[in-house]
């Protein structure tokens, strides 16, 4: 007399096994992780742009709209050797720089020492204000705010 064998055949295995793949590998496509690691990225760039903005407007309505002394009609990075803005607005309007994520993220809190946000800043030529951010991920994302 036989006896029933109980479990699964190799066969049937093997189609489980391409069945969970195949949903892994779709699951995979609609996540997407480095299109959401970008996008976040890029949503701390534009707050971190804001955020800057914010404080040169506040330190210009307490300066009689005078801004801070590195800011020209030449775009550059907010930075030691560039426009250098941190003695002027850190701790008073804003609690720290804020840096490009791609540059580590962190902040800057130590106007003294060598520092690089990875923004730019420029007055524009109808006194206006734009911060932007050169290092936006996404292809044809720009992130870049003018007051």
């Amino acid at each position: 007399m036989k006896t029933a064998q109980k479990g699964f055949t190799l066969v049937e295995l093997l189609v489980v096994i391409g069945i969970l793949a195949t949903l892994l590998a779709i699951t995979l496509i609609a996540i997407n992780p480095a299109r959401q690691f970008s996008q976040a990225n890029n949503t701390q760039r534009n707050s971190n742009v804001n955020a800057i903005l914010n404080a040169v407007g506040s330190y210009a309505a307490d300066n009689r709209g005078a801004l801070p002394a590195g800011i020209t009609t030449t775009e550059q990075n907010i930075a030691n050797t560039g426009a250098n803005i941190c003695a002027d607005i850190v701790t008073r309007y804003i609690a720290a720089l804020p840096t490009d994520p791609a540059l580590g993220g962190g902040s800057v809190t130590d106007c003294t020492q060598p520092y690089d946000t990875g923004y730019r800043i420029v007055q524009t030529t109808d006194n206006r204000i734009t911060v932007d951010a050169p290092n936006a991920e996404l292809p044809g994302v720009v992130i870049s705010v003018t007051r």
